[in-house]
């Protein structure tokens, strides 16, 4: 009877540790893995103040205007390998009456370079150089896996010594939205070039294990623990990095440069809560701004005169620091 129930016991342990490792290997695949299909995330859809905010005409004039000048404007390709050998890729953007300055803008989860034409076209008109690389395991970079900003951050690093070296840059900014404005913020911790004046991080989280935890949650009705944790394992062993080691709250501890932090108070997928944290733990320069009724990334669509005169404002006081 005694063997009995401990064959069982082992039986129901080894069942266990099976749908564990299965369950690990699924979401490394789903949200780890590179794939072109699009995942829809907990709290990712369009609030109702984004989508009422502008008549159908009068946004889809908004929209046309922006894409016109989008495809006026001439990006070259510029390529740089990252020191694990992988070919990265962008999009840059010289400014007709280039001042010297540049923006890099990160985009979001499965995104990529051909994205946020609103704001690359604001940062033009300010008389930017734009750069628009396309993350590890995006777009037309190489890469079999997504580092949710972690891996990614060396990447940012490499690009702005690519503008400092290459296009002559005198000053610049890292400006990312969603799974970009993490990577800038975990970049924010590294050794950048003295030409890199200040952060802008849009609707960014605070670490990669919370962040996936937030979305198991809500996708799938599980506990974090310890499928996080045994797919983190995983993704070490897959990918290079632990969800634990992957975190913007520790990066902005030894951030040095003015930080502006954006966030909706409508923000589902990256909860708002999250930019308080983050801006709690910043030692350097600071500021926080919470945009009433916007979602995720959907400040510049709420607020899109404030957003534009509070970007200004920072990218000037960071310029004469």
């Amino acid at each position: 009877m005694k063997k009995r129930i401990i064959w069982i016991s082992c039986g129901v342990v080894l069942l266990i540790m099976i749908s564990l490792l299965a369950a690990g290997n699924y979401f490394y695949n789903v949200a780890i893995n590179r794939s072109h299909e699009a995942v829809d995330l907990h709290g990712g859809g369009e609030s109702v103040a984004a989508a009422g905010l502008l008549s159908e005409e009068e946004h889809q004039a908004k929209l046309e205007e922006v894409m016109k000048w989008t495809e006026q404007q001439t990006f070259d390709i510029v390529e740089i390998e990252s020191v694990d050998g992988l070919k990265l890729k962008a999009r840059f953007l010289k400014n007709e009456h280039s001042t010297g300055k540049a923006v890099i803008l990160a985009h979001g989860y499965k995104g990529n370079s051909e994205q946020m034409p609103g704001i690359t076209k604001y940062y033009y008109e300010l008389g930017y150089d734009i750069l628009k690389p396309d993350a590890r395991g995006h777009g037309l970079s190489e890469g079999e896996y997504i580092g949710y900003g972690w891996h990614e951050r060396k990447d940012y690093v490499q690009w702005a010594g690519f503008l400092v070296d290459q296009k002559e840059e005198e000053a610049i900014f890292l400006h990312g939205f969603s799974m970009g404005a993490a990577t800038v913020l975990m970049a924010s911790g590294e050794n950048l070039p003295v030409e890199v004046k200040g952060i802008i991080a849009d609707s960014g989280y605070t670490s990669v294990i919370e962040e996936l935890s937030h979305q198991l949650k809500f996708l799938y009705h599980l506990p974090a623990f310890p499928v996080i944790q045994v797919t983190s394992v995983i993704t070490n062993l897959r990918a290079g990095y632990t969800f634990s080691e992957a975190s913007a709250l520790e990066s902005v501890k030894k951030n040095k440069l003015p930080l502006f932090i954006i966030h909706g108070d409508k923000d589902d997928l990256v909860p708002t809560e999250m930019a308080q944290r983050i801006f709690d733990m910043a030692t350097s320069k600071k500021d926080l701004w919470i945009v009433s009724g916007a979602g995720h990334t959907e400040a510049y669509t709420i607020a899109e005169e404030v957003y534009q005169e509070r970007l200004k404002a920072f990218l000037n006081d960071a310029l004469e620091q």
